[in-house]
C-alpha cells in the first residue's frame, strides 16, 4: 500500500494561489480531512509563515495550533528549508533548534527538510533538531537534470543523509520534469542502497506528474504527495482522487474512499472561487517547455513579475534561453528557492543590461564565495576569479560564520512587545520588518508611542528606494517588494477579503 500526503492545505495554494488561502477556509473541512486516512497532511512551511506575516494578518504559530487541535490523528508535515527555516537566508544554529523545537511543540510531526544546493552540511542541524524533539526526520534530495546530476550521486547523498540521521528520503521533484523512468529507476535505487522508506513529491507542469507517480509507487516509493483536484494539476501536484482511483483494487491501493474525497474536493472548490482573482491562467497549464529551461512555475512567476515592473514582458523567451546559461556557471543549483530566485534575477540582469554579468547581483556573489554552500558542480572560472578578486571564498559550512541570535531577537521583539514568547521571537528572528508592521496591523498589545515609532519606520523603508543588485532573493521577491506588485496584491486582497465578508466566511 502506498501512503498519501496531501498537499491542499500547503503546496496545493501556494503553487496555484500564491499561498493565500487563510486558516479560517481550512478549519472547516479540518474534521473530514482528518478522517480520511491520510498519510500525513502538509500544512506548514515554505511560504505560509511569510505569507500569513506579510500579506493576510494571521500569525503562522497559531494557524499551526487551531490546525493541530482540529486535526489530532493524522501526522502534521511541513517543509523546513534547511538551515533557511522558512526564510530565504542562512539563520544561525541557535535560532534553527529553538523554530524546530517551537514548531514540534505546536503540532508539526514530520520535518521535511531540504537544501537548495543539496548540501548535507546546510541540513545537518535541522535534521538532528527533529531528532532530539522526536519528530520524524524527512530529508529531501531535490531532484534536477545536469551532468553532475547522475543516480549515483543521488543515491551517495541519500547514503550521507541517512547517516545524519534521517527517517526516510523524500524525493523533491519541484520543477515537475521528473520523467517516469528516470523517477522509477532513482526510487528503487534509493530504497535498494539506502534502506529508509522514500516519498516522491512532484508537480505537474509538464503534464507528467500522475505518470510519474505511478512509475514511482510500482518501483517502491511509500508515499506519493497529491492535492485535492481544485488545487491540483498545473504547477501544483498531481490529484489525489485521480491517483486513488488509479491504484484501486491494486497492490498499492491507499485505501482511501473516493465518495470522501469527492466530499471534499465539493469544499475547496467552493474555497477556490474566493480567490478566483489570484488564479492565473498560466498557473494552471502544462508547459512542455520545462523540460529543457526546467524553469519552475515559482520560479516563472517572478520572471514576469520582474519583467513586468521594467516594462520588458516581450523579453521573457531571452530571459528563460539565459536562464540555464546562469545555471550552468553556478555550477548546475537546483531550481528551487533560493537558488531560483538567484538565477533568475541575475538572468533578468543579463538580458536587460545589454550584457552578461555587467552588473553581478549580491546574492550572485555570496553564492560564488561558498555563502549559500558548496554548488553541485565547478563554477565558470571567469565568474569565479570576477568575485574572488574583491572577497574571498569560504570552503567551511556557511552557518559557522553565525555567531548566537536568538536572545538578542527576543530582548529586541520585547522592545515593543514586552510579554512576547519564543514563537513570537522567532517570528521576528525570521521576518524582522514583516513582524513590526504586522503587530502594528494588529495593534494587539502595543502602546501608542510603539505603534507610532513602527508606523513612520514602515513608512519610511516603503519610501526608501531598493539598490536593484540588493532585491530580496525570497520567494515571489519582486512581488513583495516591487511598489505595482504590492499595489496588485492589496487590491486582490480587498476583493478576497470583501466576498469573505459578503458570504459570511
Amino acid at each position: 500500500m502506498v501512503g498519501i500526503t496531501e498537499t491542499v492545505l500547503r503546496d496545493g495554494h501556494q503553487s496555484l494561489i500564491a499561498t493565500r488561502m487563510r486558516t479560517r477556509d481550512m478549519l472547516p473541512a479540518a474534521e473530514r480531512l482528518d478522517a480520511i486516512g491520510y498519510r500525513s497532511l502538509e500544512v506548514w512551511g515554505g511560504a505560509t509563515f511569510d505569507v500569513c506575516l506579510r500579506f493576510l494578518g494571521e500569525d503562522p504559530w497559531e494557524r499551526l495550533r487551531l490546525l493541530k487541535r482540529a486535526m489530532p490523528r493524522t501526522p502534521l508535515q511541513m517543509l523546513l528549508r534547511g538551515q533557511n527555516l522558512v526564510g530565504y537566508r542562512h539563520y544561525p544554529d541557535d535560532v534553527v533548534r529553538k523554530f524546530v523545537h517551537e514548531a514540534a511543540r505546536q503540532g508539526v510531526d514530520i520535518f521535511r527538510v531540504f537544501d537548495a544546493l543539496n548540501d548535507p552540511r546546510n541540513m545537518a542541524v535541522a535534521l538532528d533538531a527533529v531528532k532530539r524533539e522526536g519528530g520524524r526526520a524527512q530529508a529531501t534530495i531535490c531532484y534536477t537534470s545536469s551532468p553532475v546530476h547522475t543516480l549515483e550521486a543521488f543515491v551517495e547523498l541519500g547514503r550521507t543523509l541517512a547517516g545524519l540521521g534521517a527517517d526516510e528520503i523524500c524525493v523533491k521533484d519541484m520543477g515537475g520534469f521528473m520523467p517516469p523512468l528516470e523517477g522509477g529507476a532513482l526510487v528503487r535505487a534509493l530504497v535498494r542502497e539506502v534502506g529508509l522508506p522514500v516519498v516522491v513529491h512532484t508537480h505537474s507542469s509538464s503534464g507528467m506528474s500522475a505518470m510519474t507517480s505511478l512509475a514511482v509507487t510500482e518501483a517502491g516509493a511509500a508515499a506519493i504527495d497529491c492535492a485535492l483536484s481544485p488545487f491540483a494539476g498545473g504547477t501544483s501536484q498531481p490529484p489525489t482522487e485521480a491517483l486513488v482511483g488509479a491504484l484501486r483494487g491494486s497492490a498499492h491501493d491507499p485505501k482511501l474512499d473516493l465518495s470522501a474525497l469527492a466530499d471534499l474536493s465539493e469544499y475547496f472548490r467552493t474555497v477556490l472561487e474566493h480567490y478566483r482573482p489570484l488564479l492565473e491562467l498560466r498557473s494552471l497549464q502544462t508547459d512542455p517547455g520545462i523540460l529543457t529551461h526546467q524553469v519552475p512555475g515559482g520560479m516563472l512567476s517572478n520572471l514576469l513579475n520582474q519583467l513586468k515592473e521594467q516594462e520588458a514582458m516581450g523579453r521573457l523567451a531571452e530571459v528563460i534561453a539565459e536562464v540555464p546559461r546562469v545555471r550552468a556557471d553556478l555550477g548546475y543549483p537546483p531550481l528551487v528557492t533560493p537558488t531560483s530566485q538567484i538565477v533568475g534575477v541575475q538572468a533578468v540582469f543579463n538580458v536587460l543590461l545589454g550584457g552578461r554579468y555587467r552588473q553581478i547581483t549580491r546574492e550572485v556573489r555570496d553564492y560564488v564565495r561558498g555563502l549559500y554552500g558548496q554548488p553541485p558542480g565547478p563554477l565558470d572560472p571567469d565568474l569565479l576569479r570576477r568575485v574572488t578578486a574583491e572577497a574571498p571564498a569560504i570552503s567551511g559550512r556557511p552557518a559557522d560564520l553565525l555567531p548566537p541570535e536568538f536572545e538578542e531577537k527576543l530582548a529586541e521583539v520585547r522592545a515593543f512587545v514586552p510579554a512576547a514568547d519564543d514563537a513570537q521571537a522567532l517570528s521576528y528572528a525570521l521576518f524582522p520588518e514583516v513582524y513590526r508592521r504586522f503587530r502594528a496591523d494588529r495593534g494587539d498589545g502595543l502602546s501608542p508611542e510603539v505603534l507610532t515609532s513602527i508606523a513612520l519606520g514602515v513608512v519610511a523603508a516603503l519610501r526608501s528606494p531598493r539598490p536593484a543588485a540588493s532585491v530580496p532573493t525570497g520567494a515571489r521577491a519582486s512581488t513583495a517588494w516591487g511598489a505595482a506588485g504590492r499595489a496588485e496584491l492589496g487590491a486582490q486582497r480587498r476583493w478576497v477579503d470583501a466576498h469573505h465578508a459578503r458570504s459570511g466566511r
